[in-house]
């Protein structure tokens, strides 16, 4: 399926997801909003992709945020539900990483916050500005934020509705990398390639595991790591591991 503001490709198991507005800094609108929430759908349903990467086009901005009617348009879905936009992406099974082309601001850092990995480039910048319009993040960013930075540096974010640069952000480590721009996109589809020549089932339990397990307890998130790790006896994919390794050599993954 074409696409108008989102472009997608998917090659080797990688999908790449494109933020595809950058006469607007790709802020979102109701049709990249639909569209987003489609192609994630159309990545959820997939066997062959094992990684997604969600960056946007243009040199200057990942997402400068949404334009003024998209809560109007998605209010009857919102009152009580969490924002479906950021929801779809951060529901998907395979790990997500941001590659974060240039400034991600209100929404645009809300989409980034979903994502399992950031990286970005070295002039981006990192904004929720809402407060200083009279609102607040309404598509996760007061939950994500503080689970990633810690509640102090959140609140000191969301408050006063500051801009960190990619040096500031990787010290709080709301990023995991700062690369060059022109090697972003390199840089990530090397992570992106060598996250998905492991096993799949390994890599979306793992992802489970860590992201289901800090809304528990210790000792219920043992226990889900535990129980996941006895069902991966179970795959195909872990037999294959073990032989691989008796034989030394590469192991030859088929998500099974």
């Amino acid at each position: 399926m074409k696409y108008k503001c989102v472009a997608f490709e998917q090659k080797d198991g990688v999908g790449m997801i494109m933020l595809n507005r950058p006469h607007m800094g790709n802020r979102i609108n109701g049709q990249l909003a639909q569209e987003l929430m489609d192609v994630c759908t159309q990545v959820q349903s997939s066997d062959q992709l094992r990684v997604i990467i969600i960056t946007g086009t243009g040199e200057q901005s990942f997402c400068l945020g949404s334009e003024s009617d998209l809560e109007r348009i998605f209010q009857d879905n919102l009152s009580a539900k969490p924002c479906p936009i950021t929801e779809a992406i951060a529901a998907l099974k395979m790990p997500v990483i941001a590659a974060i082309n240039g400034d991600a601001f209100e929404m645009g850092l809300e989409i980034a916050l979903a994502c399992d990995i950031r990286i970005a480039a070295e002039g981006a910048r990192f904004s929720l500005p809402q407060i200083r319009h009279g609102t607040i993040p309404w598509c996760g960013g007061t939950q994500r934020l503080p689970r990633i930075v810690g509640k102090a540096k959140a609140l000191e974010m969301i408050l006063t509705g500051e801009v960190l640069d990619a040096t500031e952000a990787l010290h709080w480590g709301l990023i995991s990398r700062v690369v060059p721009a022109q090697k972003l996109p390199d840089v990530t589809l090397e992570l992106a390639r060598d996250i998905a020549s492991k096993a799949a089932i390994a890599t979306s339990f793992a992802k489970e595991a860590i992201c289901s397990g800090v809304e528990l307890t210790l000792s219920q998130g043992l226990r889900l790591e535990s129980d996941l790790y006895f069902l991966l006896h179970t795959t195909e994919d872990r037999q294959e591991g073990i032989r691989a390794f008796l034989e030394k050599r590469r192991p030859c993954f088929r998500s099974r």
